[in-house]
């Protein structure tokens, strides 16, 4: 029978099991992230019918790479991040128990999920993590700041139109990171303005998942 509260050696036993190991600190805000998901969950339909085990299989595990892959990129200092599509704070609310450079906003534009991610946060207190409920076309003037070092995007719109969505909103060298189910294109596939970064492939319950950097030029 599965176990609808997850312990910090729960969390810590799924991690290990997926290949990426993680702290006992780690563990334990993980832990309290996916409980209050579930129990969210059953009222809001976050995730649908699925158990911490399925979230974390199919959906933290990606959270898991990220860190590796994001600590891994040039991103500067002090990073200004746009999770666009936060929903409920996948992969964004995993990804900053594991990496927290910079500062980070989770943009959803539908109301519950965004109050769900805001209640999340204040009861895990990660670092400079907050949520902007609104157009992601406005998050950027809402918060002050003209451009972003880094957007994650997994599913918000085909990568293409979000090339041209993103483009004046990234400084010069800023970087993209899309989460996807198929690998990074050609480089000549790429439209004026990209370039291709880095990339990564790793395995997951559903199969060989990818994520790929592209860099404003």
């Amino acid at each position: 029978m599965a176990i609808m509260n997850p312990t910090p050696k729960d969390v810590s036993f799924a991690a290990s099991r997926l290949g990426r190991d993680v702290t006992p600190d780690q563990a334990h805000v993980l832990a309290s992230y996916l409980d209050q998901l579930i129990k969210w969950n059953k009222k809001m339909n976050l995730v649908g019918r699925s158990t911490w085990q399925d979230v974390f299989n199919t959906l933290v595990v990606d959270s898991l790479y990220l860190a590796d892959f994001l600590a891994d990129l040039k991103t500067g200092a002090s990073p200004l991040t746009l999770d666009l599509g936060a929903g409920a704070g996948l992969p964004g609310i995993p990804l900053r128990c594991l990496w927290q450079d910079g500062s980070y906003w989770l943009v959803e534009v539908r109301e519950k999920r965004s109050l769900f991610m805001g209640s999340v946060l204040g009861k895990m207190k990660l670092p400079n993590t907050k949520v902007f409920n609104g157009r992601a076309e406005d998050a950027l003037d809402k918060i002050g700041a003209d451009t972003a070092d880094l957007i994650l995007s997994r599913a918000f719109m085909p990568w293409k139109k979000l090339l041209d969505f993103t483009h004046p909103m990234l400084r010069p060298g800023g970087l993209i990171v899309i989460l996807a189910n198929d690998p990074a294109p050609e480089a000549g596939d790429l439209p004026d303005g990209w370039s291709l970064g880095e990339s990564a492939s790793y395995r997951a319950a559903k199969g060989t998942r990818y994520f790929w950097s592209l860099i404003r030029t």
